[in-house]
């Protein structure tokens, strides 16, 4: 009779730990769902921001179309790649992280170009675009460490063991960190000075 309430007791255990484990799962995935979710959220800011930066730059260097067409361009490239999903999409989210760091590097242009133009330099609206475009970079880099840290507590609860073991039971899939690219251009700081 005692071996029957042991081995009882040792299946109820087992199941409460797969139904934890699940629930963790869940967790853990939508909690990289919602990170995810605000990275879109800024990057939408930033894209609202962009053409009133260039309009605004526009007004005083009319001649530097060349500069606002690669904006325009890899802005529209930006926007264009879908939305990233979880686990296995890692060609959408390294095109995705691509087309940003792309985009970074043609706003610094951008600002490059404004250089030469000190009374754009003092207008109030191209200063505060351009501290609103600063402030919406900061948040996008937070927003990426959120959705990085969480993407790496799942990661770790899907390869550790007994973990693993559910995981794999229930097809728990993997997530890709938003990352700039190796080698991408957009790592390397720029200093612009105004």
């Amino acid at each position: 009779m005692t071996l029957i309430y042991i081995i009882l007791a040792i299946v109820i255990v087992v199941i409460l730990y797969f139904v934890v484990a699940y629930n963790n799962f869940v967790r853990l995935g939508n909690n990289g769902k919602e990170a995810w979710s605000d990275i879109e959220v800024q990057l939408k800011r930033r894209y609202d921001l962009i053409p009133n930066l260039v309009s605004t730059v526009k007004g005083y260097a009319t001649h530097e179309s060349t500069a606002f067409e690669k904006v325009s361009n890899a802005r529209a490239q930006a926007m264009g790649v879908g939305a990233v999903g979880s686990g296995g999409n890692n060609g959408t989210l390294e095109a995705k992280a691509k087309a940003e760091g792309e985009l970074t590097n043609t706003l610094k242009s951008l600002f490059a170009v404004a250089e030469a133009y000190p009374e754009l330099k003092a207008n109030t609206n191209f200063l505060e675009l351009q501290r609103e475009l600063s402030d919406t970079e900061n948040k996008i880099q937070a927003s990426r460490r959120f959705y990085n840290g969480n993407v790496r507590d799942l990661n770790i609860a899907i390869e550790s063991f007994p973990s693993n073991v559910v995981a794999k039971m229930f097809n728990v899939q993997k997530m890709n960190l938003f990352d700039l690219p190796d080698g991408d251009a957009a790592q390397n700081v720029v200093e612009v000075k105004f």
